[in-house]
């Protein structure tokens, strides 16, 4: 469904950053941290070097074509809200690509409407990444 609220966005500025860093590392792909490393930080892996499982829910794209993963249970929390990754200057964890060039991707959010809310229920649940590794949802659009 085409009217469907993404549940992800980024800023334009952390457009740029993805962009840097698909230049220079190739595809990518981002994980919404649980609260280990840095807080709940989304944290950017070249694709396929984090590995998603039954346990990881797909919110979405960047980018155009990288998937933001997030898991399950901190899915529970913010299945009602839209996020949206930006960047700021500052050092974050030391495993997210960004990590080194003296920026950090964070998240910013709001909640959704209630029919924002009653179209993403009625859409059914997100995928999930054992769907993903049975073949049944690719790791781009």
């Amino acid at each position: 469904m085409s009217n469907l609220p993404p549940r992800v966005l980024n800023t334009p500025e952390a457009g740029e950053w993805i962009s840097r860093l698909k230049a220079r590392h190739g595809a990518l792909m981002f994980h919404q941290s649980g609260g280990c490393c840095d807080g709940s930080a989304p944290m950017c892996f070249v694709a396929g070097e984090f590995r998603v499982g039954g346990q990881d829910v797909l919110l979405g794209h960047v980018a155009e074509d990288s998937p933001v993963w997030i898991g399950a249970a901190q899915f529970e929390y913010w299945r009602h809200t839209q996020v949206t990754i930006d960047v700021v200057p500052g050092r974050g964890a030391g495993m997210s690509l960004e990590a080194p060039e003296g920026v950090r991707f964070i998240v910013r959010s709001r909640v959704f409407t209630d029919e924002e809310s009653a179209a993403l229920e009625a859409a059914g649940e997100p995928v999930r990444g054992d769907a993903a590794l049975l073949g049944e949802a690719a790791g781009s659009p």
